[in-house]
C-alpha cells in the first residue's frame, strides 16, 4: 500500500483520507464497480454495439473489471504545439511511442488525433482501445484565438477501429453554441455506428475571471458544464477538478441557488468534485478528471488528483503531459501510481 501521508504530508493526507463527505451522502450514486455498464447503460437507448465497445474500454488494461478508467490522452500536438509538448522527450513526436506508453503502462484506452491514430491503426488498433479526440483548439492562428474546430469526422473513428469518439466544447465561450451544435450531431453519429462518445466538458471565457480569481474550475461552473455534457449524451465526461466554488455569483450571470454553497458542497477538494459527480446525472455518466500539466510535483499531484476524484465517486483520470513530458520509463510508473489508487481498496468513497 502507498504510503500517502510520505507522499503527500500529513495534513493533506488527512484532510483526504480522513474526509467524511457531508454533502451529497455516497448512497444516493450510481458508483463505479464490476457490473457499472450493465447497471447504467443497459437501461438506456444507447446501440447495442456501444454498450459493447464500452465494456471494451473498462475490460481492458490494468484497470480492467473494475469500473475505473485510466486514459492517456496525447492530443497536444495540436493543442498546445509539438515542440512545447514533446521538446521535452522527442520520442513522442512519433506517434507509435504514444500507443506503446499507454500500453506499457496498462492503460484502459488511448486517446489521441486523426493523424496520430491513423498512422498505426492497423498494428495498435486490435491491441488497445483507440479513442479518436475529433476537434481541437490550434495555436498557428496569430494572434492567438481559442476556438475548438473539427479536424476529423466520425466516419473515420469508425474506419480505424476507433471504440470511442472524444470531442471538446468550451462551454461559456462566444463560439460554445456552435461547438453543442457540431459536437451533438457528431456524438449521435458515433452513436449509431455503435462507438462511445467522451466530452472534454470545458469552460472558458475571460469573464469567468473575477477580482484575481480564476472561476473556470469551480465547482459551480464545471458541474453545469457537465450537466450540458451528459444532456447531448456523452458516456464519458472528462473534466478538469474543481479547485473553488462560486462562479455564478462571483460573475453574476446565470442563476444558481444557496443551497448549491452551504449544503451541496463545502471547501473540502472531495465535496467540490462530488458535485461535478452528481451533474453528471448522479454517476450514471462517469465523470474523469484531468491529469492537469506537468510541474515539480507530478506524482504527488496526480496521486491526489486521483484521490479526490475515487473519493468522491469519480470513475478515474485521463492523465497525458505528466506521463509523456519524461522517459517512457517513469511515464509508466506515474500512470501506474494512479492506478494503483484506484486498485487500493483502503481508499474508499467518502
Amino acid at each position: 500500500m502507498t504510503d500517502y501521508a510520505k507522499l503527500l504530508g500529513e495534513e493533506t493526507a488527512q484532510q483526504l483520507l480522513g474526509h467524511s463527505c457531508k454533502t451529497i451522502d455516497k448512497s444516493k450514486l450510481h458508483l463505479p464497480g464490476p457490473d457499472y455498464v450493465d447497471q447504467n447503460f443497459l437501461q438506456t437507448d444507447r446501440p447495442i454495439p456501444v454498450i459493447r465497445n464500452l465494456q471494451t474500454m473498462f475490460d481492458h488494461g490494468r484497470l480492467g473489471g473494475t469500473g475505473f478508467l485510466s486514459i492517456l490522452p496525447v492530443d497536444q500536438g495540436i493543442e498546445h504545439t509539438a515542440g512545447a509538448s514533446f521538446a521535452p522527450n522527442p520520442i513522442y513526436f512519433d506517434p507509435e511511442s504514444i500507443v506503446q506508453l499507454a500500453i506499457e503502462a496498462g492503460c484502459n484506452a488511448v486517446a489521441s488525433t486523426l493523424g496520430v491514430l491513423a498512422s498505426v491503426a492497423r498494428k495498435y488498433a486490435h491491441k488497445i482501445p483507440f479513442m479518436l479526440k475529433i476537434n481541437h483548439n490550434e495555436l498557428m492562428t496569430y494572434p492567438n484565438t481559442y476556438d475548438q474546430i473539427m479536424f476529423a469526422t466520425v466516419e473515420q473513428a469508425y474506419e480505424m477501429g476507433a471504440v470511442a469518439v472524444g470531442a471538446t466544447i468550451y462551454f461559456g465561450h462566444e463560439t460554445s453554441d456552435r461547438q453543442i451544435i457540431e459536437v451533438s450531431r457528431a456524438f449521435e453519429a458515433a452513436h449509431a455506428m455503435g462507438m462511445a462518445t467522451v466530452l472534454w466538458a470545458y469552460t472558458r471565457n475571460d469573464g469567468f475571471k473575477k477580482d484575481g480569481v480564476d472561476y473556470h474550475t469551480a465547482a459551480d461552473l464545471t458541474g453545469q458544464a457537465n450537466h450540458l455534457a451528459v444532456t447531448i449524451k456523452a458516456d464519458i465526461v472528462k473534466q478538469k477538478q474543481a479547485t473553488n466554488n462560486g462562479g455564478f455569483k462571483a460573475v453574476g450571470f446565470a442563476k444558481t441557488d444557496e443551497k448549491v454553497y452551504t449544503e451541496l458542497t463545502s471547501d473540502n477538494p472531495i465535496d467540490l468534485t462530488r458535485y461535478q459527480v452528481a451533474n453528471c446525472y448522479m454517476g450514471r455518466i462517469g465523470l474523469i478528471n484531468s491529469g492537469g500539466g506537468s510541474g515539480k510535483n507530478d506524482h504527488a499531484d496526480a496521486v491526489r488528483t486521483a484521490i479526490i476524484n475515487k473519493r468522491a465517486g469519480g470513475m478515474g483520470l485521463i492523465m497525458g503531459r505528466k506521463a509523456f513530458q519524461r522517459p517512457m520509463d517513469e511515464g509508466v510508473k506515474l500512470i501506474q501510481s494512479v492506478q494503483d489508487v484506484y486498485l487500493d481498496k483502503a481508499v474508499t468513497v467518502a
